[in-house]
């Protein structure tokens, strides 16, 4: 059942230094977005990327520090205008009967500004288990610490 009283919704922007399309490469090539995905702490030792319309992605979420040996998050590309937009589903705490604790629909937004890259991202929690809402209270903190990872991961290119 979802409680739609925790569903919340974040929208970050960030200046990164580093030309859109790289920026729009790292969110979907996977190579890249396996070296910054995810908060803190997490490392992402597989992931599966079909990137089209429709397509589906998949990532293995690792921080068994944090007791999340192998957290699978999923979803699928709604929309992909490269370089200036992506907008993907997500689920995560997914079952065994494939029912996910947290379903959300993100949007990027791209644009260029003297070589940098503004990067607007809107993230929207559409499912939500009450037993996850711990979640949903760090979704702004996890995605600031993922671009904050990209943004590393970017400078050094």
């Amino acid at each position: 059942m979802t409680d739609t009283s925790s569903i919340i919704e974040v929208t970050l922007t960030r200046l990164l230094n580093a030309p859109r399309e790289l920026v729009f490469k790292a969110f979907i090539n996977r190579e890249m977005i396996m070296q910054w995905w995810g908060p803190h702490g997490f490392t992402n030792p597989d992931c599966e990327m079909d990137v089209r319309v429709n397509g589906k992605w998949k990532i293995n979420m690792h921080a068994p520090q944090l007791g999340f040996p192998n957290s699978w998050c999923h979803g699928n590309y709604l929309e992909i205008d490269a370089p200036h937009k992506l907008v993907f589903t997500s689920r995560a705490f997914v079952d065994e009967n494939d029912t996910a604790g947290l379903e959300g629909l993100n949007t990027i937004i791209l644009e260029e500004v003297n070589g940098k890259t503004k990067l607007i991202l809107h993230a929207k929690l559409t499912k939500l288990l009450p037993e996850l809402s711990r979640a949903a209270d760090g979704m702004e903190q996890g995605w600031s610490e993922s671009l904050e990872k990209l943004n590393t991961l970017l400078s050094n290119s």
